[in-house]
């Protein structure tokens, strides 16, 4: 038996973190080389290399029938790519998507999703073939054009890049996550893909902005409208980072007696319908969008949304502009052209990069499929001209044949013949040897000597490849341009209009109201401006907290003690029968935080923000408007210890601070002391010592201070020089008589 001590030769001691360090770094290495990325000479990744790979040994031609999608996937996973069925199915199914890919590489028949979101049929049910832009991308594959590697299990062999007639990348995209980094191409039209690649053949030095006159933006598969502007757009080629704002497109159908419907015909790139109308749907059953009375889905095989205003006073622009605002009827598509550079190194490219990448793969194409091509010919003459030799001693070649015994070697001698031209001789059939078989030898031999000089000059001369790549991008405008129903550009670009929304405010009836929030958070609004009395009744165990009169058009704050501030439409609260909603309801108010504050909003007015800690600032009213029901974030507080004590608005005669803490101690300091800021934790109003604030306020110092007595009655103190003091200071024990509740009101 072997000492403990002793240790198997295959157990190494490696430290834990170098050694995950090494294995995620060899992860992250596979991911962006073998997953995520694509490669910047062919757009693809190696799944869809693949895939195309499989289906053309399966013989899936655009003219040929189709085969069931299941036995490609087999394929694919059986010999090239060890991954799940599923994974691969769905790449498949994406290239095949007319709403999902540019140019689909892959012709279904079946199932294969659609656009508002629902899924394909499993792979039995459905078929598959290649798209002539498929074929395109591995013409050449014979020839020698790219390299080929070994597959995972060393059976097969596979392309490392296709040769790629067809700027795949920039006219499909691309859009993947790796690790540390990730991708996002737009994809565009193909026909200005080419005119830009014909450019640059000619002037290789030219500009972004000059590109961009051939290649005005993306072009997606459900069209739309972008509204980017001109010199964003240029920025974003020249950094290969940027974004592109796309809009729906609209159009406005007459009903009769004034009355109109909006019809949206094309919607933003991979925004799914279904989810698109629900969206819609919620928000009008939140009451934010005041100007839509409803929306139909007359949607077929086109797109067709219609909109119904809720009056014919309502401008289509004006109810659009809320749409765009608050809907995915516009959205950002980020352009990220992280790509593998030789399909090894990752790199951010320019819009020039790519297209200049793209064409250096086609020199280095054209050159091996020259280089194959040449080597054929010479094999193909080596032959032709023993078959010539022949023709010329057709006798004596007949006589060695049937007279010696050791025949090739006897030919080779005779005739100085090579060993293929002695075996070709051999193997050539009786019905050759006819005089005008000799006939077409000649001319084939002619031809193919022509053929081989024109391929030599081709090698030797640059400016002869550089032609010959323009003829082939010509020829792939002519087959996949503008003139074509797939090559025709489907996104328009326009100016996004100025719309002031404040229009759609102005829809709003203006109505008085009276607002009141209970304790527990039971908001509603009654019917004009009334008292706040004993009259109005609570749930049991609940009491009055808030009540103001406002108006249905204003706005109103929320403060919570959380640091959050949230907006309510006065025109969305519930009416005043019963007890009103929950707050929490309509904003994502957590249960255990307070409402601190409950404010009608005002432009222009200073608020200042007090927590428990003797924290606070001064902020602008107008930076607390939150859109969205999760609020706005504006002072930054810590669990138990920071959270917001008070809210106040600041009057604009005021210009002293008074605050007092649990401890009794009172200081006085100057408004202008207090820090103005937007957001943050705050600064030090006052020092405390197993204590925390007990109130804040201001006043104006030549009136005094103020606070309420015993009795109804108020105490005004004018002289505060004992309590005045710098901000952050300890204080001083208030005046006789101060409530002890440590309250200033």
């Amino acid at each position: 038996m072997n000492d403990k001590s002793e240790k198997p030769d295959n157990i190494l001691d490696v430290a834990l973190g170098e050694t995950l360090g090494d294995r995620y770094l060899s992860y992250a290495l596979s991911t962006i080389m073998s997953r995520s990325l694509p490669d910047v000479r062919d757009g693809l990744k190696p799944v869809h290399r693949r895939l195309l790979f499989a289906m053309r040994h399966l013989k899936l031609n655009p003219e040929t029938g189709f085969k069931k999608c299941a036995r490609v996937v087999g394929d694919v996973i059986g010999k090239y790519h060890p991954h799940g069925d599923q994974s691969v199915y769905d790449a498949m199914v994406r290239l095949s998507q007319e709403f999902a890919v540019r140019y689909p590489l892959v012709d279904g028949q079946g199932n294969f999703g659609n656009i508002d979101g629902d899924n394909a049929a499993a792979m039995r049910y459905t078929e598959a073939r290649m798209t002539a832009v498929a074929v395109a991308l591995m013409e050449g594959l014979d020839q020698d054009a790219v390299d080929l590697r070994e597959t995972y299990d060393g059976e097969e062999e596979e392309p490392v890049v296709m040769p790629a007639n067809f700027p795949n990348l920039l006219a499909n995209g691309a859009t993947g996550i790796a690790v540390g980094m990730a991708t996002n191409i737009p994809p565009h039209n193909v026909g200005e893909i080419c005119n830009a690649l014909l450019h640059l053949i000619k002037f290789p030095n030219a500009t972004i902005e000059k590109l961009v006159t051939f290649i005005n933006g993306p072009d997606f598969p459900t069209g739309g409208t972008i509204v980017e502007p001109r010199e964003s757009i240029i920025k974003s080629y020249e950094t290969g980072r940027g974004s592109f704002r796309l809009r729906a497109k609209w159009n406005v159908e007459e009903t009769g007696r004034g009355m109109y419907q909006i019809v949206i015909t094309e919607i933003p790139y991979q925004v799914q319908k279904s989810k698109l109308i629900e969206r819609i749907a919620d928000l009008m059953f939140q009451k934010r969008l005041p100007l839509l009375a409803d929306i139909l889905d007359e949607s077929s095989e086109d797109i067709r949304v219609v909109l119904e205003p809720k009056s014919r006073a309502v401008e289509p622009a004006v109810l659009m502009e809320s749409l765009f605002r608050l809907t995915d009827f516009e959205t950002r598509f980020s352009l990220n052209m992280n790509v593998l550079e030789g399909g090894k190194l990752p790199r951010v490219m320019s819009l020039r990069e790519v297209l200049q990448a793209f064409l250096d793969h086609r020199q280095v194409v054209l050159t091996r499929r020259s280089k194959f091509r040449l080597g054929k010919i010479d094999h193909r003459l080596e032959v032709l001209g023993g078959y010539l030799i022949a023709y010329l001693n057709l006798d004596e070649v007949i006589r060695i044949i049937r007279e010696e015994d050791d025949v090739k070697p006897f030919l080779m001698n005779s005739f100085k013949l090579t060993d293929l031209q002695a075996e070709s001789i051999l193997n050539m059939r009786l019905r050759s040897l006819r005089k005008l078989e000799e006939i077409e030898l000649r001319k084939e031999f002619s031809g193919l000597e022509a053929e081989k000089a024109g391929l030599l000059e081709l090698l030797d001369q640059e400016g002869l490849r550089w032609q010959h790549i323009s003829g082939e991008i010509k020829e792939i405008r002519k087959k996949f341009g503008p003139k074509t129903e797939l090559g025709a550009r489907r996104s328009v670009f326009s100016d996004a209009p100025v719309i002031d929304l404040m229009t759609v405010e102005a829809m709003i009836e203006k109505e008085p109201i009276t607002l009141i929030c209970s304790e527990k958070g039971w908001v509603r609004a009654l019917k004009g401006h009334v008292a706040i009395d004993d009259k109005i009744k609570y749930k049991d165990g609940d009491a009055y907290k808030f009540g103001f009169t406002a108006y249905t058009t204003d706005k109103v704050i929320l403060v919570a003690s959380n640091g959050r501030f949230y907006t309510l439409g006065c025109d969305k609260l519930p009416s005043g029968r019963g007890h009103g909603e929950p707050v929490r309801l309509m904003v994502d108010l957590p249960n255990e935080e307070e409402i601190v504050a409950l404010f009608v909003h005002k432009p222009g007015r200073k608020l200042l923000l007090a927590s428990i800690a003797g924290r606070g600032f001064m902020l602008d009213s107008d930076n607390v408007i939150a859109s969205t029901k999760n609020g706005r974030k504006i002072m930054n507080v810590e669990e138990g210890k920071n959270k917001i004590a008070v809210c106040m608005v600041i009057d604009e005669n005021h210009d002293n601070i008074a605050i007092i803490g649990t401890n009794r101690k009172m200081l006085v300091f100057p408004l202008e002391q207090m820090p103005q800021m937007n957001k943050g934790r705050g600064a030090v109003l006052q020092k405390y010592k197993g204590a925390h604030m007990g109130d804040i306020t201001s006043f104006k110092g030549e009136d005094g201070l103020s606070w309420p007595m015993k009795g109804g009655k108020t105490r005004t103190e004018t002289d505060l020089t004992t309590w005045i003091g710098r901000r952050g200071a300890v204080g001083r024990m208030p005046p006789h008589g101060f409530p002890t509740t440590n309250r200033f009101s």
